[in-house]
């Protein structure tokens, strides 16, 4: 499996796994995605700013995740504090052909990897109430439950949002040997 940076000709690819993703998201009852978020435009600016990244396995794309520092103003609703910089992993998906795989979890890593380049300790993310696999996955890699918002993007949806902190050590070494 290889992690990298997307590139705008990946979207077609991406779109295909948001296409297969989206119908199995709704028929376990998970509505936080539909047929018009997220979408290609979505996408293409998450590459024009550097922050979409792709598992790649034999050539195919077998998820994709945003790893930015953006937080949604609803996320102070748990008590962080959002104007602290984070990582923050947003529209990660799995493609159905390679679940099982550790795909989403070589993508979380990837975002520690991201923490740990730019010298800070947090990363956060939220996920669907109704998602019982990130559910899951999230605290097996060392994130914490922070507690439930809605989003006022996503009208009558419920999110739980969990964060993860890296010792100063982990979060300032590679800054330092960077710097």
């Amino acid at each position: 499996m290889i992690i990298r940076h997307a590139i705008l000709t990946d979207v077609p690819q991406i779109m295909t796994l948001i296409a297969e993703v989206v119908p199995a998201m709704i028929a376990s009852g998970n509505f936080q995605w539909d047929n018009t978020y997220p979408n290609a435009g979505v996408f293409e600016n998450d590459i024009t700013l550097n922050q979409l990244w792709v598992a790649e396995i034999d050539g195919a794309i077998a998820g994709v995740s945003a790893i930015t520092t953006s937080q949604e103003p609803e996320y102070a609703q748990v008590g962080w504090d959002i104007n602290e910089t984070a990582i923050v992993t947003h529209r990660l998906a799995v493609s159905e052909k390679y679940r099982g795989r550790g795909v989403a979890a070589a993508l979380l890593i990837q975002a520690e990897d991201e923490a740990k380049r730019r010298g800070t300790n947090i990363l956060r993310i939220d996920t669907n109430t109704s998602n019982q696999a990130t559910q899951q996955l999230f605290p097996k890699l060392g994130y914490q439950f922070a507690g439930e918002i809605g989003l006022g993007f996503r009208p009558n949806l419920r999110f739980y949002c969990y964060e993860k902190r890296l010792s100063n050590t982990e979060a300032g070494s590679k800054h330092i040997l960077e710097g």
